[in-house]
């Protein structure tokens, strides 16, 4: 049978590759057994370099052999020339690029690209740009690169405008462009501040012709979610910037609240009403060194407060010194305040007017496909932009109805719902202005307790007949303030209860065991 070429049986096929294999890992064994014994004696010399080198070019993404290579680098910088040490600089740069070949998305040779020109006395910024240029061309989704473009465009003075284009230009070849849309958010800010209100990411002129791109990503594959994700941060769905909460002073316990965690141990606190003390004697309700509610004992022997008839005013200054201030007013021989939080953006007519018109838009597509998930999250979400009162109910029925659309993620959608529920309540208890009435959230479907925070000056909370479990009951002991709290018909255990009871010494705790 001469002149045909032999094929291999399979047995005969596999057993080659397990021969293959084999010296492969007897190769890779031996090597990295020569580099930890280099590395133990710190003989860190170019064999090192030679060692790691041919291991990586197989495979580039052994971190710790890039942090070796580092390590010989600053080894051999002192015994070489500067020309010697562009050499080897330039050598590395090249080494990297075809290990990037291989894999175009490690992090390890990225990472050691960029040290490398961070070492050089003549780096070439512009030239990086260029090259991520080139493997976004290749693969425009390729994350690791568009970090690394954000990190050298800095570098290279590239202007944000022009990145914008850029990014413009590949979002519209692929509008399934998670790493260009984050890049875009990164950018909108620098170009197109909000005049007013720093909490707010963009102008509103801006935020117009973004929501309609975005409409017209999300239209085309309404399964993808990189568009819907984007206009989630353009509506500024996100958590409560740092300020005072709450506080409340009352018989000999004074409670101060933050919309976030804070070291209250690395900042300071003052107001001219009460010993409020040095800050080391507050401690956080949680035990934790960052909390959002924190408490102090006042010793007996303090000043009285009955004297105070007028307001007073509490200042809170954090570690970077940024000052907040809550007024507060007389209650009960103490005084009391909570500062209503934002929780959504107040939009103009233009805007809210073409929020309306995708709200219907989604509404069509509804009719359409009516289990897509990211149109009625987004329908939900264009809801509570508009007016989040109005559209409450409706929000939470879509919510419901994800619940079963989305079953994996239901969990989420619950706590959305509940996060959303609660606002409402504690919204309206904070806008009556008396703390002394009870907060009730009975009968909500709540399933996780958010802004604990607020609740921590109230008296009385009523939590019965919902959904809470017992890895919710940990955020309850912010509820310092609190003397009666019902957590009657709610799926937690004894042994739960007994636990918060422990840390709500003061409270009477209802439930289903007492």
């Amino acid at each position: 049978m001469h002149g045909r070429l032999k094929v291999r049986t399979t047995e005969e096929e596999a057993a080659r590759k397990k021969l293959e294999q084999d010296e492969k890992l007897k190769a890779y064994k031996a090597a990295m057994k020569r580099i930890q014994e280099k590395r133990s004696t710190q003989e860190l010399d170019k064999e090192m370099m030679e060692l790691t080198r041919k291991l990586l070019s197989s495979n580039p993404d052994i971190y710790t052999l890039w942090n070796i290579r580092r390590e010989s680098f600053h080894a051999l910088r002192d015994s070489l020339t500067e020309e010697e040490l562009k050499d080897l600089h330039a050598g590395d740069l090249l080494f990297t690029e075809q290990c990037l070949q291989v894999n175009p998305k490690s992090y390890g040779a990225w990472h050691h690209r960029g040290w490398i020109l961070e070492n050089r006395s003549d780096p070439d910024w512009k030239k990086e740009v260029d090259l991520c240029t080139r493997y976004l061309k290749i693969d425009e989704r390729n994350f690791h690169c568009w970090q690394y473009r954000r990190y050298v465009a800095e570098k290279a003075g590239v202007t944000p405008d022009s990145e914008l284009l850029f990014c413009t230009q590949k979002i519209q070849q692929n509008f399934s462009n998670y790493s260009s849309w984050h890049y875009r958010s990164k950018l909108l800010p620098l170009l197109f501040p909000h005049e007013t209100d720093p909490q707010r990411a963009i102008c509103e002129e801006k935020l117009r012709s973004e929501l309609e791109l975005v409409l017209t990503a999300a239209f085309t594959d309404p399964k993808d979610s990189s568009a819907w994700f984007y206009q989630r941060w353009l509506l500024g769905y996100s958590e409560l910037p740092l300020d005072l909460a709450a506080f409340r002073q009352s018989d000999n316990l004074a409670t101060v609240a933050f919309t976030k965690a804070v070291n209250l141990h690395e900042c300071h606190l003052s107001g001219d009403f009460l010993p409020l003390g040095n800050v080391a004697e507050w401690r956080s309700t949680s035990g934790s060194i960052y909390d959002n509610t924190w408490v102090k004992i006042i010793p007996e022997d303090s000043p009285s407060t009955d004297d105070c008839k007028a307001d007073r005013e509490l200042v809170f200054q954090d570690e970077s010194n940024q000052e907040y201030r809550m007024k507060l007013r007389k209650a009960n021989g103490g005084f009391v305040g909570v500062k209503l939080p934002k929780f959504e953006h107040i939009f103009g007519k233009v805007v809210v007017n073409h929020l309306k018109e995708q709200l219907d838009s989604c509404n069509q597509l509804l009719e359409f496909e009516p289990d897509s998930k990211w149109t009625l999250l987004t329908a939900a979400l264009l809801m509570r932009a508009i007016d989040r009162k109005t559209y409450h109910a409706r929000a939470l029925e879509f919510l419901r109805k994800l619940q079963t659309v989305d079953s994996l993620r239901s969990g989420y959608y619950k706590d959305l719902a509940s996060k959303w529920a609660v606002e409402q309540v504690i919204e309206k208890w904070m806008e009556a202005g008396n703390f002394e009435e009870p907060i009730d959230l009975s009968s909500l479907q709540i399933t996780t307790i958010p802004y604990e925070q607020f609740m921590s000056v109230a008296s009385e909370i009523n939590l019965a007949e919902n959904q809470l479990q017992d890895r919710s009951l940990a955020k309850l002991v912010a509820l310092q303030n609190c003397k009666v709290l019902n957590l009657r018909s709610n799926p937690v255990g004894k042994e739960a209860i007994r636990a918060l009871s422990e840390k709500l010494r003061n409270t009477t705790i209802l439930s289903d065991f007492s």
